[in-house]
């Protein structure tokens, strides 16, 4: 909203400095700091009205140490972070721009679910909250609505070089790549980016070019899939990595400044032109999002970090995790999730991978065994006698490690 107030004033009055509204930079570094400020200050007023409403956080006994000490600590905290993203994306950002809206969508979906969980935990007194198929029923709602709109939307496209005879029969346009012109189009596309990948990009609608000559008839379900994936995986991978204190919103953090370089790069067209990645049109406005969330996570994480004074809960945990996947889709890096997500990607397995074994080997021994001491992976340090604080700093340290790594993908063919 201040945008447009400031571009109004800009173009009609002249106001002094009012233009530099125009810099996706500035309105960047505007909602991180309103977003720090808002998750720290009001936070706090947040937290004593979850006490004064004893909302706390039931926790069963996992015989873990300094586990039954945050008995009582106020949960559904995720609503601070949820504030903390939304504001000032609504000052900030070009309400006008589809990526934008798709990312207010998604905040608001994932956040309204986790709220419901953690609404019925808490008030319900019913300790297995929304049931798992609701959970899945809604992340695969928004998935799709995610991905329809990505393959449909005519203001979602991408500008690649092309070459003489054109494939596409829409606008040409010239550009100087260095010292000599090229070609470019606009165009609906299934491209993504694929790290160590030839040309660092990647076709859905090639998956199922066995079928013949009409691969793109099929290409929305392909990408459908991915995205269902991608959304359902990473949502429930914060989830479960929201276990010891700090430990989800500081990988977060991390994962969500990766994220806002790779938009800001993709989103430029001197830079996309320099590295030679796929350029896409208008996504450069995400990183203003992607601020207000960096931001929300760390001024979060004030209060989260060891020992935490508030939880964030599902009302939280959910929507992080779904923002990092919608927003990795929409920038068409989804497929360097693996990579940049490691953390959240190694708990969720280790989850699959305990429940399996567990599964298998008793009905083949009669007894269940077990890979990890406990799962997810936090637990299985934690019960082998490392402090959480211990564990939570080297995930965050290989977290950075990963998110190094992703971004030097860029150029890595």
């Amino acid at each position: 909203m201040l945008y447009y107030l400031f571009n109004y004033l800009d173009h009609n009055f002249n106001v002094p400095g009012a233009g530099v509204f125009q810099y996706i930079t500035f309105r960047t570094a505007m909602a991180v700091v309103t977003s720090l400020f808002i998750t720290t200050v009001y936070g706090r007023r947040l937290i004593d009205y979850l006490h004064a409403k004893q909302v706390g956080e039931t926790v069963r006994n996992l015989g873990l140490e300094g586990q039954m000490q945050k008995q009582g600590t106020p949960t559904m905290g995720g609503l601070i972070i949820l504030l903390g993203i939304l504001v000032p994306t609504l000052l900030f950002a070009k309400l006008d721009n589809v990526y934008v809206i798709l990312m207010i969508i998604t905040t608001v979906w994932l956040g309204f679910i986790g709220f419901l969980d953690d609404y019925i935990k808490v008030f319900k007194k019913n300790k297995e909250g929304l049931a798992g198929k609701f959970k899945v029923i809604g992340q695969v709602g928004l998935a799709v609505i995610i991905g329809w709109t990505m393959y449909f939307s005519p203001d979602i496209v991408i500008r690649q070089e092309v070459k003489l005879p054109l494939k596409y029969d829409l606008p040409v346009s010239y550009h100087l790549r260095g010292n000599h012109e090229v070609l470019t189009q606009e165009y609906k596309s299934t491209k993504t980016t694929m790290p160590f990948y030839k040309n660092n990009e990647f076709d859905y609608a090639k998956v199922l070019k066995f079928v013949g000559a009409k691969t793109d008839h099929y290409s929305l379900i392909v990408f459908m899939v991915f995205v269902i994936g991608i959304v359902t995986f990473i949502s429930n991978g914060a989830n479960l990595t929201d276990g010891i204190d700090g430990l989800a919103t500081g990988t977060s953090a991390i994962i969500g400044v990766t994220l806002a370089v790779l938009a800001y790069v993709s989103g430029n067209t001197v830079i996309a032109d320099y590295l030679n990645i796929m350029y896409i049109p208008n996504s450069g406005e995400l990183v203003v999002f992607m601020g207000s969330f960096v931001g929300a996570c760390v001024g979060f994480l004030w209060y989260n970090s060891y020992p935490a004074q508030v939880f964030m809960g599902d009302t939280g945990s959910l929507a992080i995790g779904g923002i990092i996947a919608a927003f990795a889709i929409m920038i068409r890096k989804e497929l360097m999730i693996p990579l940049l997500c490691g953390i959240f990607v190694i708990e969720n397995v280790s989850v699959m991978m305990q429940v399996s074994w567990f599964k298998y080997t008793r009905k083949r021994f009669g007894t269940g065994r077990r890979i990890f001491l406990m799962a997810p992976l936090h637990h299985h340090f934690q019960k082998k006698g490392f402090h959480e604080a211990k564990i939570v700093t080297r995930f965050w340290i290989v977290g950075i490690i990963l998110a190094v790594l992703t971004i030097a993908t860029l150029k890595l063919r």
